[in-house]
């Protein structure tokens, strides 16, 4: 590769970070605001919204793979997509906070979120695999350096999209129209920060799917980053059952996910330094003991260990700035290896990714209401032990699972098909 070529490709890293940012905001929304937005303001009943929202996660999981496909098809016609995808995730934005339903509202929020959902999960693919294209078989390093620039714009982000209703709410009525309004104006800004970033790749492996899964490390990265991610997804399940029963400190759910994510935010470029100069692999073990070793006191908590609490968010959260930094960092290394497709391969990491969210709401859930636990109300000593357990040693003992894995992995220069 020619240096001048090189240098170009190291380029406009920041704009990695401002697209990831304006992606994370729309995360936030989708999972947390719009369901409360909507009870709220249209009286959707809990029932119909538990049934709109599996349904639109049942889609959002399984949409995944045809997705990537989609992609992989236009990838000459990349940049082409992405304006489109952005400027739909865009309007259902608006369409969720901005615009009164125009007819039945639950039918109006299943189709504003379903156009978000798709939207969303198809730039987070593109995009993805875009970091792939663009380091290309570089070092190992390289594919650090830009998920370091991602990851951090995905973090603020995150950061942004759980502070701004409410800093909104002190100036408007309409906090989440305003909010809409802005990441519409963010998605364009983003949009023109990468536009020079949606370059043709090299020819690469066409129909990949079957490839990269007999891929034995490929496999393995797989795999643990579905035991990694679990975890995340139990303790985003249960988060506010253990805030309002186990620690009985109801109000403090913000601070205490502002406190996560920034701790998350700030390590982010600590991490990629450190694997930069190391190695990914052993640097993410090593995040990993630690995110295993803080939330491990969450089991001795009791009513009232606030400070406690907080304590296990920042040390927690500095973990998973090395976890979102680095696995998918060595997983795209390991893609641009043996070229296999990009978006084919990121269309599985992100189904892999999601389909935790849904066994964690269709496992954890039902054994809390067994065990007696209803949100808002007392809840008896065996349901809070049932919380506990859920809540703080079954995530510790998944981690402890990914760990061991990653640890038996190999990812030295052995040939992809090797069984």
């Amino acid at each position: 590769m020619k240096p001048e070529h090189a240098a170009q490709k190291q380029d406009r890293l920041p704009a990695f970070a401002i697209f990831a940012g304006v992606l994370a905001a729309a995360g936030l929304p989708i999972y947390i605001h719009a369901p409360k937005f909507y009870y709220d303001e249209y009286g959707i009943s809990l029932t119909t919204m538990a049934s709109v929202l599996f349904l639109l996660r049942l889609l959002d999981v399984f949409q995944d793979p045809f997705l990537g496909w989609l992609a992989s098809i236009l990838h000459q016609s990349r940049g082409i997509l992405v304006t489109i995808a952005g400027a739909i995730m865009s309007f259902g934005m608006i369409g969720l906070f901005a615009v009164p339903p125009q007819f039945s509202p639950a039918i109006w929020f299943a189709i504003m979120l379903a156009l978000v959902f798709s939207s969303f999960s198809l730039l987070t693919i593109v995009f993805y695999a875009q970091g792939v294209d663009k380091a290309g078989n570089s070092p190992e390093n390289t594919h650090i350096r830009i998920a370091t620039w991602r990851e951090t714009g995905a973090l603020i982000g995150v950061c942004f999209a759980a502070i701004a209703p409410t800093v909104l709410a002190l100036r408007t009525s309409v906090p989440f129209a305003f909010f809409s309004v802005l990441f519409a104006a963010a998605t364009l800004v983003a949009l023109l920060a990468m536009r020079k970033e949606w370059v043709s790749s090299p020819k690469r492996v066409s129909f990949s799917y079957g490839m990269i899964l007999r891929d034995p490390v490929a496999r393995r990265l797989l795999l643990v980053a579905f035991l990694n991610a679990s975890p995340v997804a139990i303790t985003s399940t249960l988060f506010l059952f253990f805030v309002e029963s186990r620690l009985q400190a109801p109000g403090y759910d913000g601070p205490f996910l502002l406190l996560f994510f920034l701790a998350a935010a700030i390590s982010t470029p600590f991490w990629g330094a450190i694997a930069a100069r190391y190695s990914a692999q052993a640097v993410l073990l090593a995040a990993m003991l630690l995110a295993i070793a803080a939330f491990s006191f969450a089991i001795f908590l009791q009513a009232g260990d606030i400070w406690q609490f907080a304590i296990i968010c920042i040390i927690s959260g500095t973990a998973l700035g090395a976890d979102m930094t680095l696995l998918p960092s060595i997983f795209a290394a390991r893609i641009a290896k043996f070229s296999y497709d990009a978006d084919q391969a990121f269309a599985i990491w992100s189904f892999v990714t999601k389909l935790t969210l849904a066994i964690a709401a269709i496992t954890v859930l039902p054994l809390l209401q067994v065990s007696g636990l209803e949100f808002g109300l007392a809840a008896p000593e065996s349901a809070l032990r049932m919380l506990t357990v859920l809540y703080a040693v079954l995530p510790c003992l998944l981690k402890l699972l990914a760990f061991l894995l990653l640890y038996k992995t190999k990812l030295g220069p052995d040939e992809p098909l090797n069984a």
